[in-house]
């Protein structure tokens, strides 16, 4: 039996019971606080030998920790017993202390998604009628007692979220269904670590025999639900953040489906691609890698491109892969230099095909993961009337505010086209932005019919003075084609606040865009000639105002998933002077839009060529989803003379420059078929599908703003030795 007078009056929680180490075959992980635990198992020697033979004593008891009998999952009574012994892994959890003899713990399951309640009492069950307690010794044995005492001890000294080994017996749990672990009555407990994630068994209980700590959470760090770690603790910002956790389940689930949907159903087979391929002028700038043969050095990949191109010209029929990419360029919120694609490709085929096989792995992703039943086909757009129309070639369609040319329809005065731009014969775009949940049915051509709630142009005063003030407005405040011109629509002034305009003009304008009191008109000029890149000042000013108006209130959130692809892409686009987009360096002052491999769309676009490249539309396509671009694709050249035309005659890149695709053109020599792909960002998928606001938070080890990742302390400073390894010498600053 228990040591009754072990049961009465127990060791207090301040100091261990005697023979603690010897009695349970167990050390804590900090030795510092067991210094008397092994004395008589060292000499005379210093501290530092004594620490020494601590941990080693720890470390060893640590190695043969016991096997468990099943998981927290799978914990249930077999054969209609009453009790069954049980020994179980998991992580500390909260604690309460309903006196000295009797403690409850949360014990979290591996996945810390998953708890059962645990009983520690210096009195415990016993499994039946022979008095024999779990651990293998029998309930008159004072060695058990003492390692009750000891489990015990343990039970109110760890800290949550120290792995451990319960055994014990398990039991029907008498508490109801809708109470928690019991509150303290004033003893001392540990932080809460409970959180709605984890789902707790309210039927069974363990109650304990034998705790054995398998490594030790330190005191000095508050690890709850709510703590803000910095980025070089992730480990514990992942240990206590649910939704990080269950972020990276969801992304496995989203890996495992894309392989099923490509390779089981689609026929796509997975091949590996290097890593350490070659620096070629693709478009954007490379890591580079560098070796120990003087002056070579490998370049990471920015995309399978070429390598899966090699592959169609292989006999590859279709390919896919889940690729790491690497691009030296400005960071951003849905940006990594280093990241994760779903590559495929397939020969024998144009760009239809390839947007039919991801239209039915999307739609699959968010019917089975999701529950969602998604629009079905995809609707299109073209390049120009998404830029147009939304001011972004990656339009959130959700959003019912829409950009007009002001000036088709003769609405903006010369003076008041000269107080908001400085440009010589500018175009004058113009939305209207309206504080209102409201969305216009599709056909519904009047305003006054498609919105039946008022708003008090008041309210849309206060709304962009708060805008305007705010730091969201800085750019377009400082936008060197002028700033945004700004109109409240109010019935109670004068021309009905479009003084600027004139009588006639502002009747005109009234009339011609069906203005509604508490209406906000905004125009905006820009150059006159023709739109390029991925977004203008008034696309991301209709944007600012969305995200600043449901931020404070006025309006709610979109809802819902919207689908889109974007397609006619002009095949060269104006150089950039960007540092991070280097283009193909030709001499033409163009750039691919895509990467130089994109094919014209249609022969009459091959005519346009030599003649007016920049007017050549591309069979190009982007999959874009409430305003994030998903990935992109295109058609390729399979022809070598075609390829070198376009480098040659358009880009007019260096004969140095084609010779970096020597190996390409090589393959497409060799009786290449025609072939079609695509590559979506796979980060940025799972983000979408989560309603994360950034990929930092679907991927387990992400960068900083600086690419930096300070858990490891990535990028190292190389040292002299490993400078002359590879050939390398620091420039000296200018």
């Amino acid at each position: 039996m228990i040591d009754a007078a072990a049961a009465e009056a127990p060791a207090p929680a301040e100091a261990a019971p005697p023979l603690l180490a010897e009695e349970i075959g167990f050390v804590e992980f900090d030795p510092y606080l067991q210094t008397t635990t092994l004395a008589g198992k060292v000499d005379a020697r210093d501290e530092r030998d004594e620490r020494d033979e601590l941990v080693l004593e720890r470390y060893k008891r640590g190695l043969n920790f016991p096997q468990a009998t099943c998981t927290i999952e799978d914990l249930r009574l077999e054969n209609g017993a009453e009790s069954q012994p049980v020994t179980v892994y998991g992580y500390m959890g909260t604690r309460a202390d309903l006196s000295k003899n009797l403690s409850f713990f949360e014990l979290l399951d591996l996945d810390l998604t998953r708890s059962v309640q645990v009983v520690s009492s210096l009195k415990p069950k016993s499994l039946g009628g022979d008095g024999e307690v779990i651990g293998g010794a029998s309930g008159n044995d004072d060695g058990s007692a003492k390692a009750n005492a000891g489990s015990h001890y343990l039970v109110r000294k760890l800290q949550p979220y120290t792995p451990v080994v319960v055994t014990g017996i398990l039991c029907p749990r008498k508490a109801k269904a809708s109470e928690s672990v019991p509150a303290s009555t004033g003893s001392t407990t540990t932080p809460n670590t409970t959180n709605t994630a984890v789902t707790k068994n309210n039927t069974l209980e363990i109650h304990l025999a034998s705790l054995i700590s398998l490594n030790n959470f330190p005191e000095n760090i508050l690890a709850q639900s709510d703590t803000n770690f910095p980025p070089e603790q992730r480990h514990l910002e992942l240990r206590t953040q649910p939704s990080l956790r269950s972020a990276l389940h969801f992304r496995a689930r989203v890996n495992a489906l894309c392989r099923d949907e490509l390779a089981r159903k689609q026929g796509f087979l997975e091949v590996e691609t290097p890593i350490l391929f070659k620096s070629t002028p693709e478009g954007a700038r490379e890591f580079v890698v560098p070796t120990r043969r003087k002056g070579l050095a490998y370049a990471l990949p920015q995309s399978p491109q070429q390598y899966k191109q090699i592959l169609m010209g292989s006999g590859v029929r279709r390919y896919f892969q889940v690729a790491r990419c690497f691009r030296d360029e400005d960071l951003r919120a849905d940006r990594q230099p280093e990241f994760t694609q779903l590559d495929l490709e397939m020969s024998f085929a144009t760009g239809e095909q390839v947007m039919q096989v991801i239209e039915a792995l999307i739609r699959r992703l968010w019917k089975e993961l999701l529950g969602i039943d998604l629009v079905d086909p995809f609707p299109r757009m073209p390049y120009r009337q998404a830029m147009t129309r939304y001011g972004s070639d990656k339009p959130d369609i959700r959003l019912p505010t829409t950009i007009m040319c002001l000036d088709k329809l003769d609405l903006v005065p010369e003076n008041l086209r000269g107080m908001i731009s400085d440009l010589p014969k500018p175009i004058v775009d113009g939305m209207i932005f309206r504080l209102t949940n409201e969305t216009p049915e599709h056909g519904v051509s009047s305003r006054d019919e498609a919105y039946s709630e008022d708003v008090d142009p008041r309210t849309t005063q206060k709304f962009i003075r708060q805008f305007m003030d705010s730091p969201e407005a800085e750019p377009f405040n400082k936008n060197p084609e002028g700033q945004p011109g700004i109109f409240i629509i109010d019935s109670r002034k004068p021309l009905q606040g479009l003084q600027a305009f004139g009588f006639e003009h502002a009747e005109k304008t009234h009339e011609a865009l069906n203005l509604l009191d508490g209406d906000l008109l905004i125009l905006q000029a820009r150059a006159n000639k023709t739109l390029s890149g991925g977004s203008t000042p008034l696309g991301n000013l209709r944007l600012a105002l969305h995200r600043f108006a449901t931020k404070q209130g006025y309006i709610d959130p979109p809802t819902g998933f919207a689908p889109l692809w974007i397609t006619d892409f002009p095949l060269f686009t104006p150089s950039s002077t960007a540092d991070s987009e280097p283009g193909q360096r030709g001499a033409a002052g163009l750039s691919s839009t895509h990467h130089p491999f994109t094919s014209p769309k249609t022969a009459a676009d091959v005519d346009l060529l030599l003649t007016n490249p920049e007017r050549v539309i591309g069979e190009h396509y982007d999959i874009v989803m409430n305003g994030i671009e998903l990935g992109g694709g295109s058609r390729r050249i399979h022809d070598a003379a075609m390829q070198r035309l376009v480098m040659e005659k358009v880009l007019k890149m260096s004969e140095a420059r084609i010779d970096e695709f020597a190996h390409l053109l090589e393959v497409l020599r060799a009786g290449c078929p025609p072939h079609a792909g695509i590559a979506l960002g796979f980060d940025r998928l799972v983000a979408v599908m989560l309603r994360r606001e950034s990929v930092r938070d679907v991927i387990a080890f992400p960068k900083g703003g600086r690419g930096e990742d300070p858990l490891v302390g990535s990028p190292g400073v190389l040292g002299r030795e490993v400078l002359d390894t590879y050939h390398l010498r620091l420039k000296e600053r200018e």
